[in-house]
């Protein structure tokens, strides 16, 4: 159209046809036809294209008042069945045209768009969202949020956060009630499966997820699901992380991740604290004055918030949470209990069996209380097995002390049994840290044997823990004389009393005798 316009002009100015050809690339004959043309009066090339019908005609057209009879009998007839019915009628073509055609012609009931708005302390709407964000020097970073926002006040909470995982829901979730300043009826989500796992045709969730549905009773929170692709009842603010994203991540630089976390603060308080909401035209924290005595108070604190994960004490006597294997008593093997797990500790209740760990977080560690060890290896049968878990459970200290048995069982491969028993007894006595400095120690002066281990745990640690079932007291003596429960060391193998005497040096044959 604009071409034509063009042509048009051209002509009206005295212009012949053949340079009117030449400067807009047309054939003469096209000049001619336009010319004889109505003068332009739009743009809109599509419409255009489709008054005048211009392209190869579509097989489905002769069948258009065919169709819009059936229609006028009955609109929610299936496209399906008018396929079938025009394949009997003659119908030549494919279903995409026929299909293609029924969608123009069939009537369209429009609904009206209805926003659930929210009356104060009645709902709040939460969900993730993820950016990616190019620093100042170039690197570029995924960044997953958590975002939370009150229907009314429109007041708003953001959090960086690691992943999009249940557990960081919840715990952000509590997070953000903590900072908004109380819990309203209703919390809007949409259908993640950190919430819901399956639902009816109907929209109705017949399963939740476990861990989360757990969290909300414990807050005494009411839970809206938005049906998928319905944007509309979520109300004015639908569009939270396309706002956050918007209003934030698209309007900022960042030098890096710690700036990004200062500038996200920043910004937190002027949308809050600053900046009349564009929706409502009054500043939210104005709003959320009126609003927070309808708020009911947050029933847990976050670092007293307990995940509920049933588990059951494997044949090892420990259960295995993510990787992670938490020691429990012997007598525990096969129960099936909680695991209760919170920031920082986990507790595992199986029958009357309880024990509290602080949660590990590196991957594949280990974690085994003292009291289980002595009980782990008293329930093992035989010598030989007893030895084994003894060293199971100075492995689980870490490298240095894999690196400092691995040169104790290489030296002396006769009688590591022995060492092992008495370094057992040391950890009991000393404790984790402790043997695992003594252990990184004896590696780097090469001092390679369980008197060399009890000689620098006595020299360096001046109040170590008693032994389960021993009176409290200095612990010096009966470190030095840790005995074989087969026998009593040798005499000759025994340490001095005087702790003064510099510790034994290592023999240059290793200590074979």
């Amino acid at each position: 159209m604009p071409k034509r316009h063009a042509i048009q002009v051209l002509r009206a100015a005295g212009h012949g046809q053949r340079e009117i050809a030449t400067l807009t690339d047309v054939s003469v004959r096209s000049v001619r036809r336009v010319e004889a043309e109505p003068n332009v009066a739009h743009v809109d090339d599509a419409g255009e294209r489709d008054r005048r019908r211009i392209g190869r005609p579509s097989t489905a057209e002769p069948f258009r008042s065919w169709v819009m009879e059936l229609l006028a009998q009955d609109p929610a007839l299936l496209s399906v069945e008018i396929f079938r019915r025009a394949k009997l009628a003659g119908y030549p073509g494919g279903k995409s045209a026929l299909y293609e055609l029924i969608q123009a012609i069939r009537p369209k009931a429009p609904r009206p768009v209805v926003r659930f708005e929210g009356l104060p302390g009645e709902f709040s709407q939460h969900d993730f969202g993820q950016v990616d964000v190019r620093f100042l020097d170039g690197t570029k970073k995924r960044i997953h949020f958590f975002a939370s926002r009150l229907k009314y006040s429109r007041w708003a909470e953001v959090t960086i956060v690691p992943d999009e995982q249940t557990e960081t829901l919840v715990r952000t979730l509590v997070d953000h009630f903590v900072a908004i300043g109380g819990i309203p009826l209703l919390a809007v989500f949409d259908r993640p499966k950190t919430v819901a796992l399956k639902w009816g045709k109907d929209g109705q969730v017949t399963e939740w997820n476990p861990i989360f549905a757990g969290v909300a009773l414990d807050l005494s929170v009411g839970i809206e699901i938005c049906w998928p692709s319905r944007p509309e009842q979520k109300g004015s603010i639908e569009n939270l992380v396309g706002w956050v994203k918007g209003s934030f991540f698209k309007q900022r630089r960042f030098l890096d991740d710690a700036d990004l976390r200062t500038q996200l603060a920043e910004w937190r308080t002027a949308v809050n604290t600053e900046r009349p909401c564009r929706a409502t035209g009054v500043i939210p924290a104005m709003r959320l004055d009126e609003e927070r005595p309808r708020l009911r108070a947050v029933k847990i604190a976050p670092d007293d918030l307990a995940l509920r994960v049933p588990v059951v004490v494997g044949p090892t006597a420990a259960v295995l949470h993510e990787t992670h294997p938490y020691s429990m008593p012997p007598d525990a093997i096969g129960i099936s209990g909680t695991l209760f797990l919170y920031r920082d500790r986990v507790r595992i209740v199986a029958g009357r069996f309880e024990a509290v760990h602080q949660r590990l977080v590196e991957p594949h560690a280990k974690s085994t209380l003292p009291e289980h060890r002595a009980q782990h290896v008293a329930a093992v049968s035989g010598k030989r097995a007893k030895r084994y878990l003894q060293r199971e459970h100075l492995l689980a200290l870490g490298p240095a002390a894999l690196d400092y048995l691995t040169e104790r069982t290489h030296r002396r491969p006769g009688i590591w049994l022995r060492d092992v028993d008495r370094l057992h007894a040391l950890l009991a006595t000393y404790g984790d840290e402790a043997m695992r400095a003594a252990f990184a120690r004896g590696l780097v002066a090469q001092t390679i044997g369980a008197e060399y281990i009890a000689h620098d745990l006595a020299a360096s640690v001046t109040t170590p823990p008693p032994i389960e079932g021993e009176s409290t007291g200095p612990p010096v003596n009966r470190s030095l004389f840790l005995s074989h429960p087969g026998g009593s060391i040798p005499r000759r193998e025994q340490l001095s009393l005087d702790l003064s005497s510099p510790a034994p040096r290592a023999r240059a044959d290793g200590g074979r005798s």
